[in-house]
């Protein structure tokens, strides 16, 4: 019986007993069943046929007991050869299915390489034509040479000729010898002078050496610069708190004092009634006494002539009294009336004092606070300059994190358990906190941007390192993240939306109007743009008019861009379309056609998510024509794909080894942060197309910033916190001082990146 393939795919050998490690012979005695409870055991083709002949021997036939127990025995035996059976059939069935499927696999690859060997045969055949092509055209061009080697055989006689001519040129040439012997004096002389410009060089470099420890000193100067900044910074938000405060306690003072000042008014304007009122009614009650006094001055008269109205007159009298009273009564409710009336005017003119003094102090902690908060603006641009300064004397990568808005259908409450920003004053705006299983961790950049923050918000941040490409330096700004965080949002904007335009078109303005603006300087810039995309390790040329040279039906550029770096720092890639530019009109068509030909793929994490690496690259050429002085700069914008997990993309086929090759690159660029970081002696930038690409930009005298793109909702916390993690450690990079290019040679150009 032959071996047998077991469960776990180990090979088994023809019936081995396992129990004691030791092979039976075929001698050997059946197996024995002691720790067949505990253990499998094996049978050989001996140990059956043994089994099966077995003949069990007595002592006495009547001993029944003895027959029972041997009995037994040999049964329990039997069954263990029995259930070995049983498993030896599982495993031929397994390995029975196994060999199927494997003959499947086989015949389908049979079948592939019939495929492909029919494909090689109909290459190979048009090689075949091609090479019959050739001889016919090698048998033409045979004819030709005899032809040419006729006339060579004339030519020869010329040149015996030509040789007595040359040796009478060679006399010459003996003269001209000696004239050289003259120029090399000449030229030892020139040497002596280079000696001495070296020394004078020399004398340069320590002079720069000392210009470079001064530079130390300005460097402490501006730590203490800072320090007092932040010390005096901190004061002035105090003031600011201490002054708002002081005026939402005037404010509501001034509300108060209005509403009196309406009550008081009011009460005036009664008062005022209430006179006109009053004298009203006192020149009616004035009018009704003369006309009762000229009646009774009447009845006077006529009482000495009618005694009989003596009553009347009394009664007459009496009412004349009364309405006099009634008279001095509103006579006195007229002065209380005026004098309430004059009290009620000096209370408002002193309530109005009181008003213009108030809205005077107003109007002074309103300046005092524009004051303070112009005095904050300068300090926090001087603590940017300052700042800006030190990360370039120590050479760091700059580092800014931005989180993108939640999503519709996305958890709003997620972002308030996984990501906070701590407001105390060393970390406000630069620091971010993710919460992971309970655990916080902290992180500090040089910038956070919250997700409310704008596109306008962003680029104000980075305006100023763009301005360096400009004034000759190697500018480089790339967006790191996971899938779906918002890494082309920021780098290239929502399309057909102005305010939400991203980095590079919002660059692109900013460097035509700077370049418009310095025209009157005497400055003058040739722009030349390129754009590129590393998909599957390979690089594509997204301005190739060629759709063949940008994409074929396997995903693979016919062209070999392969990319060269020079002395200087400056990187060829090869066959690359390069273009001048005159507007950022035409950058932005140039934008769109690249966008056009860019590889994008949809994944469970994102509609349209970047299957690729995209490198924009603008060449920035400056020549004054008053000065003569030459600029070169490179601004390189780099939106890179995202980093994603499998389980969560489910990425399949063509998407699964987009993800693969993704996935490795930026593996690659971990390799080098990491060595930079740890100032290792070999840096595998050879690893990747892309992080050979970005060699000059991590390496070596650019000013490098990246962007970690973070998603806010509590299932991407890991992704999240690999991707921060990565960021801290960029931020700890120190990749050498900017260095600016300024010479007065002929600029080059057909470079891609700087």
């Amino acid at each position: 019986m032959v071996g047998a393939m077991a469960n776990n795919g180990r090979i088994r050998s023809a019936f081995p007993v396992t129990n004691g490690s030791k092979d039976l012979t075929p001698n050997s005695a059946p197996a024995s069943t002691t720790g067949s409870e505990y253990g499998p055991v094996e049978f050989t083709r001996e140990d059956v046929e043994t089994l099966l002949n077995e003949r069990i021997k007595y002592k006495s036939k009547f001993n029944y007991k003895e027959r029972c127990e041997n009995m037994m025995d040999y049964i329990k035996r039997l069954r263990l050869c029995i259930r070995w059976f049983q498993e030896l059939e599982l495993d031929y069935a397994f390995e029975q299915e196994k060999l199927k499927n494997a003959l499947e696999l086989n015949e389908k690859h049979c079948t592939d390489m019939e495929v492909s060997l029919k494909n090689k045969e109909e290459e190979l055949n048009m090689i075949i034509e091609e090479l019959r092509k050739n001889f016919e055209s090698v048998q033409v061009q045979l004819a030709r040479e005899q032809t040419e080697k006729l006339a060579a055989n004339d030519s020869l006689g010329k040149e015996k000729e030509a040789r007595i001519s040359v040796e009478k040129a060679q006399a010459g040439l003996t003269e001209e010898l000696g004239k050289a012997q003259g120029d090399l004096q000449t030229a030892n002389q020139r040497i002596q002078s280079v000696n001495d410009m070296y020394k004078l060089l020399q004398e340069y470099n320590s002079s720069l050496q000392l210009y470079n420890s001064k530079l130390q000193g300005d460097l402490d100067e501006a730590h203490e610069t800072i320090k007092r900044g932040e010390k005096e910074r901190t004061a002035i938000i105090e003031n600011i708190g201490n002054l708002k405060g002081q005026f939402s306690a005037l404010q509501d003072q001034l509300a108060v004092s209005k509403a009196s000042q309406e009550d008081i008014m009011k009460q005036k304007g009664e008062l005022v009634n209430e006179i006109s009122s009053l004298k009203v009614e006192l020149q009616q009650v004035k009018d009704d006494r003369d006309r009762h006094l000229v009646e009774v001055k009447t009845l006077q008269t006529e009482a000495t002539k009618y005694n009989d109205f003596k009553d009347a007159i009394t009664e007459l009298e009496t009412t004349c009294s009364s309405q006099s009273t009634q008279i001095r009564q509103l006579q006195d409710r007229l002065v209380s009336s005026e004098r309430r009336l004059q009290v009620s005017d000096l209370s408002t003119f002193e309530k109005m004092n009181e008003y213009e003094d108030q809205k005077q102090s107003i109007i002074d902690l309103k300046s005092r606070v524009e004051e303070a908060e112009l005095k904050l603006v300068e300090g926090e641009k001087l603590r940017k300059k300052l700042h800006n300064t030190i990360l370039e004397l120590k050479g760091n990568i700059r580092v800014f994190c931005r989180v993108r808005p939640l999503l519709p259908g996305e958890n709003n409450g997620d972002e308030g358990k996984t990501i906070s920003y701590p407001t105390s004053l060393e970390a406000l705006g630069r620091g971010i906190d993710l919460m992971q299983n309970a655990q916080k961790h902290a992180f500090t950049f040089d910038k956070v941007f919250a997700p409310t923050a704008s596109q306008e918000d962003v680029f104000t941040e980075i305006s100023q390192l763009v301005q360096s490409a400009l004034d000759g330096y190697k500018v480089c700004i790339f967006a790191y993240g996971q899938t779906g965080s918002g890494k082309t949002y920021t780098m290239m904007g929502r399309p057909g939306n102005p305010e939400e335009k991203g980095l590079i078109p919002r660059c692109l303005e900013q460097i035509f109007e700077t370049r418009q603006s310095l025209r009157s300087q005497g400055w003058k810039y040739e722009l030349q743009v390129s754009m590129l995309e590393i998909y599957n390790e390979t690089i594509r040329d997204l301005l190739s008019t060629n759709k063949e040279a940008v994409r074929t039906d396997n995903g693979v550029s016919p062209q070999k861009h392969a990319i060269k770096h020079d002395a200087s720092g400056n990187t060829h890639v090869a066959e690359l379309t390069i273009l001048d530019v005159k507007s950022s009109r035409e950058v932005s068509f140039l934008l769109d056609h690249a966008a056009r030909n860019r590889s994008v793929g949809k994944t469970q994490m994102n509609e349209q998510s970047s299957r690729s690496h995209f490198v924009f690259t603008l060449r920035i050429s400056g020549v004054n024509e008053s000065t003569e002085q030459q600029v070169q700069g490179v601004l390189n914008l780099i939106d890179l794909a995202g980093s994603e997990r499998l389980s969560k993309s489910g990425s399949t086929g063509d998407r699964l080894k987009e993800t693969q090759a993704i996935n490795k690159s930026l593996s690659s660029l971990g390799d080098v942060i990491f060595a930079l970081a740890k100032k290792e002696d070999h840096v595998p930038f050879r690893n990747s197309k892309l992080t050979y690409l970005l060699q000059p930009c991590l390496g070596g005298d650019a000013k490098t910033l990246m962007f970690v793109n973070i998603a806010p909702e509590s299932s991407s916390t890991g992704e999240s916190l690999c991707s921060l993690r990565f960021a801290a450690r960029v931020n700890a990079c120190e990749i050498g001082t900017p260095r600016r290019q300024t010479n007065i040679k002929p600029l080059e150009n057909r470079l891609s990146l700087g």
